[in-house]
């Protein structure tokens, strides 16, 4: 391809100049060919120019943040410009009094918190990935995290946006109030749009009081099917935890390996933690409802202990991936159904011969099986691929979805009408038409 460049203030890569890298996120999809472009943005105008050049060249546009997306969303093929966003890294403001940040897309959520702590605030998303992920990445997925039993996914902290759209207008949606119901509530659908619809350039996002007290208690079961029924119990006591995440056996034995530390050997592992001015409270809740199922629990009150207990949940992740590809599912269920769900996953892992991992934020239904997949082993590939289908069926069949937080993107479109039915998704590509007629942003994605 003939190049003539706007001019563009970031860095410019083409052809031979373009790592691979940009070709994958973290799910390891692999599209063909390679990216024509990589447009590294500086500021909002190198976004503008970018998609207007792309629009122009007839070039399909796919944002990037931090590449850490688990559905492929951010995979880019032949024909494609890359317009990495991770560049636009600025806190424009922290307004202490209204509770609320207005932030660049390209900023983590762990800086976000970072610098709200320093007004006694935080930003309350916490995805897996807090230390990688962009905001705007987060935004554009809808992701979820640690804390969403408490605070809710993404989509409740965002307030407002800009967005570049398809003809390179910049439009800015929302509002920075607390209230507010004029118009179409686009923030929202831009939300969790996955790069469908425009490009998240900058968002308006909620900010929380940080919490006066904090407790982390971890609790020890002999197998991860009783650990479920009693993350369900806790919820049915109407405690609300800020967080409930759960770890079956092998993944713990994985994350303890990864980390170098020694724990507790269990069939099974539930770290909860509550906050504010009730969490000793909530805690002597949890830890009565706890004590039906097991003896094993440890309650901690300082930081440190909390630390170490919830890097083993985030280690889990990067501990599986050491030993092949990890094929990483997303479902959720409802919660009364939790321990059925993971009975299924345990039944399915059996049937199809492959070794899948369960861990997940067991607050709110949501599941990650994890299917590992040995390095040279096609036939391993093509069990676990019959693996994964079976869990989005058990998904749908016990009333859940097929993701609960990363996304359709490339690997579960055909999933998606099965789950929402053939009317609803004729709306979403009208809608897509409307925002986007020449189909320039992230075709092939998401639906």
């Amino acid at each position: 391809m003939t190049l003539d460049l706007p001019s563009f203030s970031g860095t410019v890569l083409s052809g031979q100049q373009v790592p691979d890298t940009y070709r994958v996120d973290r799910s390891g999809y692999e599209p063909p060919g390679s990216p024509e472009l990589v447009v590294v943005a500086a500021d909002v105008d190198d976004v503008r120019r970018a998609v207007t050049f792309a629009a122009e060249r007839g070039l399909s546009v796919v944002v990037r943040g931090g590449g850490s997306g688990l559905a492929g969303g951010a995979s880019a093929g032949a024909g494609s410009l890359v317009l990495d966003v991770s560049g636009l890294r600025r806190i424009l403001e922290i307004s202490p009094v209204d509770e609320l940040a207005v932030v660049q897309a390209g900023v983590s959520a762990a800086t976000l918190d970072a610098a709200a702590a320093k007004h006694g605030l935080r930003y309350a998303p916490d995805p897996a990935s807090v230390a990688i992920s962009t905001i705007g990445g987060n935004i554009a997925t809808n992701a979820g995290g640690l804390r969403c039993v408490k605070y809710g996914v993404t989509r409740e902290a965002v307030l407002g946006l800009g967005v570049v759209l398809a003809d390179g207008t910049l439009v800015h949606t929302g509002r920075r109030t607390a209230k507010g119901v004029a118009g179409l509530d686009l923030t929202s659908l831009f939300t969790g749009s996955e790069g469908t619809l425009g490009v998240i350039v900058e968002a308006v996002v909620r900010l929380h009081p940080a919490p006066i007290d904090t407790v982390t208690i971890a609790a020890y079961f002999d197998d991860v099917e009783q650990a479920a029924a009693a993350a369900t119990e806790v919820l049915a006591a109407r405690v609300r935890p800020a967080m409930l995440e759960l770890l079956d056996a092998a993944s713990l034995r994985e994350a303890q390996d990864l980390l170098g530390v020694r724990g507790q050997a269990a069939g099974s592992f539930l770290v909860a933690q509550t906050d504010g001015f009730g969490a000793r409270a909530e805690a002597d809740l949890i830890v009565d409802v706890l004590r039906r199922y097991t003896s094993r629990i440890d309650v901690g009150g300082d930081r440190e202990a909390a630390d170490e207990l919830l890097a083993i949940r985030r280690a889990a992740l990067p501990a599986l991936e050491r030993h092949g590809r990890a094929l990483i599912e997303d479902i959720a269920v409802p919660r009364s159904r939790i321990a059925e769900a993971v009975r299924r996953i345990t039944a399915i892992a059996a049937e199809h011969d492959s070794r899948i991992y369960t861990f997940g934020h067991a607050g709110d239904g949501n599941l990650h099986p994890i299917i590992v997949i040995p390095d040279n082993d096609p036939a391993a590939r093509v069990r676990a691929e019959s693996a994964a289908a079976e869990i989005f069926a058990a998904a749908l069949e016990l009333g859940g979805t097929i993701t609960g937080e990363h996304g359709v993107g490339v690997l579960k479109r055909q999933w998606l009408e099965r789950e929402q039915g053939a009317d609803s998704l004729r709306v979403q590509h009208a809608i897509r038409r409307a925002l986007d007629p020449a189909g320039i942003f992230n075709p092939g994605k998401a639906y």
